[in-house]
């Protein structure tokens, strides 16, 4: 389909969209457009250059946003259209950018949008992982900023977060960001968009994997599982691959299934010979398509074109991926004579020495109650105090029986403060004012509110009204279950930063650059060298 740059100028400068697409809806476990009713079957490609620079240690958010730059996207809409393509992936969105421009191109092209919702240094960290006020603000930026936007399919809360069975306990707190950004789409009106998870493929957690992302209330679960999958590696067959096997254990899955990446290049070129049995008659029956991993060639190796200024040339795989595609033509059904008979969730993974994830999710991020409670406070952190210092006073602090407990979260056996979700500077601060306090009812106030320095007294606010039910809720210990809602859904169309982020495992997929998250799960980088006056002085 051929669209012309006047009138898409002439169009957005109007403030007004040429034809919208028809909008892709759920239905059972297959996707369908909405007002025709024909089934949908991703084509997919991967879209977006890897992340620039970062390391574990300098929270290091660079990414280039491939939906905010028309130049770009004018360039490589042809190039995707002519591979069939319906559907792209992104892996992190700037939601402060302007996207009208290249999202209205995709419309115009027929292309559909799967987007991540987390960013390098803003995701959950499969090595400390916690789902607080900083994701939630950084997730919901990113739906306010494409739900407008009909050709977005939906969000991916979490990328391979857990890769092995020695990080399955992260799985609780992406499953809680699930549960909050469906919750959040409903609370805003927005229409139906689905939020799913993007999984690797690891022998020993996969069936827990899908099994736990599925199960329990709908509320909860995920609209779509995305499956990163690189057994097919080049002329392999359908037994080989797992193919079969996958498919198998996907047949009575209840929500859509489809392959999030695939593309093996162990051998090279790719011929893309899976793509024949992707969409052929037995997997099309379960899956629901898959994206091709990835349209720009980088260093791992994985691109179909390589790019140099305005100039994109085809590499071998293009043509090959083109010739495969050219035949993807499953066949499916119209919604309208389409009756789900899958309809059942799967049951709850055991917990054991493969599994660490309870059913019990983390709570939902509730900034109203954070507010409440540092105003609360009698004593707690200075404002000067760094990031990094934050890290250290959690190491002393927790150090004390029962102080944290209301600040820290155990996805194996359930158990979560109420204000876990918060700030690790406000965790930090409702940390030393219980030190403090106890402090005071054994006579030793005069000295527990300094911490070396970094903690002051603080002038209280009054806990009346809805901050005293928040906080009765919540307990005096923090230990309490929070029932009342936030004021409003939150929302606020641009991220916080300082959240955790969770790398991709894997060396094809994109490499995120992680960030060390300053909370009380984090000791080990501390070492107590003394105690001074009853409190811990640490160095690094």
């Amino acid at each position: 389909m051929k669209f012309s740059s006047v009138l898409l100028g002439v169009a957005l400068s109007a403030g007004t969209a040429l034809a919208d697409v028809d909008p892709i809806v759920i239905k059972g476990s297959k996707f369908f457009y909405k007002t025709n009713g024909t089934e949908f079957f991703i084509r997919g490609v991967a879209y977006q250059q890897s992340y620039t620079g970062g390391s574990s240690t300098d929270n290091n958010n660079k990414y280039v946003d491939p939906l905010a730059d028309p130049a770009t996207c004018k360039r490589d809409i042809p190039y995707l259209q002519a591979l069939r393509t319906n559907t792209i992936r992104t892996y992190a969105i700037d939601p402060k950018a302007n996207h009208d421009e290249c999202m209205q191109m995709l419309q115009d092209a027929g292309i559909y949008v799967i987007s991540d919702l987390s960013s390098p240094a803003e995701s959950i960290n499969r090595d400390s992982p916690e789902w607080n006020v900083d994701l939630y603000n950084r997730y919901t930026s990113v739906i306010d900023a494409l739900a407008k936007y009909p050709n977005v399919i939906g969000f991916f809360a979490g990328n391979e977060v857990s890769n092995n069975h020695t990080n399955t306990d992260a799985s609780a707190f992406v499953k809680a960001a699930v549960r909050d950004m469906k919750k959040y789409i409903k609370a805003k009106n927005y229409r139906p968009m689905g939020v799913g998870y993007a999984t690797n493929d690891d022998s020993e957690i996969r069936v827990n994997m899908a099994n736990y992302f599925n199960c329990g209330p709908s509320e909860e679960s995920i609209d779509f599982w995305g499956y990163n999958v690189y057994s097919w590696c080049g002329d392999s067959n359908y037994q080989k691959s797992g193919y079969e096997a996958r498919t198998q254990e996907f047949s009575d899955y209840s929500v859509p299934v489809f392959f999030a990446e695939y593309g093996c290049n162990e051998v090279q070129p790719r011929k893309f010979t899976e793509v024949a049995a992707l969409f052929g008659e037995q997997m099309s029956k379960v899956w629901s398509g898959g994206i091709v991993y990835m349209y720009f060639q980088e260093e791992n190796d994985y691109g179909l074109v390589s790019v140099s200024g305005n100039t994109v040339s085809k590499l071998p795989d293009y043509d090959f991926l083109s010739k495969q595609i050219a035949s993807a033509t499953p066949t499916g059904v119209n919604s309208a004579a389409y009756t789900p008979t899958n309809t059942a969730a799967q049951a709850c993974p055991t917990i054991g020495s493969n599994w660490q994830a309870s059913e019990k999710l983390p709570p939902s991020p509730n900034p109203d109650l954070c507010e409440c409670m540092v105003k609360s406070l009698k004593c707690g952190v200075k404002d000067n105090v760094s990031d990094k210092d934050i890290g250290k006073l959690f190491g002393i602090v927790c150090g004390y029986d029962g102080i944290c407990d209301g600040i820290s979260g155990n996805a194996t056996s359930g158990k979560y403060g109420a204000y876990s979700m918060c700030q690790a500077r406000d965790r930090v601060s409702f940390a030393i004012n219980r030190y403090y306090e106890q402090q005071v009812a054994k006579g030793n106030g005069d000295s527990a509110c300094d911490f070396d320095g970094a903690a002051e007294l603080k002038s209280s606010s009054s806990t009346s009204g809805t901050c005293g039910t928040l906080l009765n809720e919540a307990g005096v210990e923090g230990t309490g279950t929070v029932t009342s809602s936030p004021t409003s859904p939150g929302g606020s169309g641009a991220a916080s930063t300082g959240s955790s982020s969770s790398s991709s495992a894997a060396a094809r997929p994109m490499a995120v650059p992680g960030s060390v998250q300053v909370g009380m799960w984090q000791f080990g980088a501390y070492i107590i060298t003394a105690v001074i006056a009853g409190v811990g002085m640490i160095v690094l």
